[in-house]
């Protein structure tokens, strides 16, 4: 019997993923297809089309269950301004630098950190710049549309309802005011705020699926479909479901193309205190709250270093070979000094590249996985995480990396969790609140080697390079 109830649209920034969940929160089946850059006026733009055509061939394949639901979540910094019922314009990707002019235009015109918990970010990883040139560029275009932000678009492409949600508002966009639930200043005087979509909670139901895309599709006229949220939230979503993170002090360190760490603070936090030029920030999560954050590129880091090698760092065979380089590794000092994402993370400023780099492929990638390992145990001390950490995502599997994290924060307790799809479980507890996730956590033994004098050995390194 077919038993499929939900399906979660999860449209990441590298690949497009759409999963069918039955109601006791397994995962039945998955479509997944690459996104791909395209150019429009010289300009990166988000694969809107490509996705569209998974999306129809997905939902098409699912058809047969009785789907209910479909929650959409997407990557941060993205926005969508629709004119009728098309886009304006194709949705820039945040990874597209703006014109200097025009960025040094839109710094003066920011509100301050205190009020946004948006730091100013590179490219367009501000969805307020992408804004402010989208309308430079096209204002005849832009002066009647309708915003929101790049999760809600696909909620709006499957019902026809627009609306705008705190969290995909709250990732480091500049409009948001966390502390006050509402829009910044800086929304309000371009006249963004009035223009953005009405504001919907993650898990509000803000239609059915349109008549014509269940036609072509199979699907129930009747299934609904949830406004959503951004993908780092649900991840923080996900990881509520385990009674060890729940109701404490804990921090969710999510892993993929970029390392986020959010912290679950039991006290109340002056978020004026973190440091806006270290790459740290502010989320909201579902439940609205503001949500102590820092975050860097590790697994574009990560790829940049081991480059050709299709054997990633977090393949299964793989990981007794990369344990037992380890030492070597130590011994020899090898290392990686940060930054190879330039301006993002904890030393943004800084262009690192690799010190007595090893020959050895397998050495390669434990220097790696420890270089994560050490930007991530910075980027947590400066958002004071303590007690209780989950690595979740890909490169919890990696293990020299999250044994590494456990040797370098002796004081807290780390874990992986044995359940996958992070992202897509915490989209599908918006449904069920009370869902668990399969399967426990693992605390994650602390490498047997001592990494203290590698620490500082690196730290030096840092200074060195400065």
């Amino acid at each position: 019997m077919k038993h499929g109830f939900a399906i979660v649209v999860d449209i990441g920034k590298t690949l497009a993923k759409i999963s069918l969940w039955s109601r006791d929160g397994q995962m039945l089946a998955r479509e997944t297809r690459p996104n791909e850059i395209t150019e429009l006026d010289g300009i990166r733009r988000l694969d809107a089309t490509g996705i569209e055509g998974l999306l129809i061939s997905a939902l098409a394949s699912f058809a047969e269950h009785p789907v209910e639901y479909i929650v959409p979540v997407a990557h941060g910094a993205g926005i969508a301004a629709l004119n009728g019922n098309a886009l304006a314009t194709l949705p820039f990707d945040y990874e597209q630098q703006l014109p200097s002019d025009l960025a040094a235009e839109y710094e003066a015109m920011r509100a301050p950190f205190t009020e946004t918990g948006s730091p100013r970010l590179p490219a367009g990883l501000n969805f307020g710049a992408q804004l402010f040139w989208m309308e430079n560029l096209y204002p005849d275009l832009m002066r009647e549309s309708t915003l929101l932000p790049w999760a809600q678009y696909w909620a709006w492409y499957l019902t026809g309802q627009a609306r705008a949600e705190p969290t995909s508002m709250g990732c480091h966009s500049d409009l948001w005011a966390p502390a006050t639930e509402s829009f910044s200043s800086l929304a309000h005087k371009q006249n963004w705020a009035e223009r953005f979509a009405p504001l919907a909670a993650a898990g509000d139901i803000v239609g059915t699926i349109r008549p014509e895309l269940a036609k072509k599709t199979g699907l129930s006229a009747n299934v609904k479909v949830l406004a959503g949220l951004h993908d780092s939230n649900a991840a923080l979503h996900a990881a509520r479901g385990f009674r060890e993170i729940a109701d404490r002090e804990a921090t969710i360190l999510s892993t993929g193309t970029w390392f986020i760490a959010m912290r679950l603070a039991k006290e109340v936090v002056d978020l004026g205190t973190l440091p806006e030029a270290r790459d740290c920030l502010v989320n909201v999560d579902a439940l609205g709250n503001p949500v102590p954050s820092a975050r860097f590129m590790g697994g574009r880091e990560i790829e940049s270093l081991i480059k050709i090698d299709t054997r990633q760092v977090d393949i299964k065979p793989d990981q007794p070979h990369l344990l037992a380089a380890v030492p070597n590794v130590l011994a020899q000092q090898a290392m990686v000094v940060p930054t190879l994402a330039l301006g993002n993370g904890p030393f943004p400023d800084r262009e690192g590249g690799w010190i007595n780099r090893p020959d050895d492929w397998y050495a390669r990638r434990a220097s790696a996985c420890l270089y994560a390992a050490l930007v991530a145990d910075t980027a947590l001390d400066l958002i004071g995480s303590r007690e209780c950490l989950l690595v979740e995502g890909r490169f919890a599997e990696a293990e020299v990396f999250v044994r590494a994290l456990a040797a370098l924060r002796s004081e807290t307790k780390v874990y992986v969790a044995n359940a996958h799809n992070d992202v897509s479980f915490g989209a599908l507890r918006l449904i069920h609140p009370g869902l668990r996730p399969k399967g426990g956590l693992t605390e994650v033994k602390p490498l047997e080697q001592d990494i203290a004098s590698y620490r500082s050995a690196w730290r030096q390194a840092q200074m060195a390079e400065a």
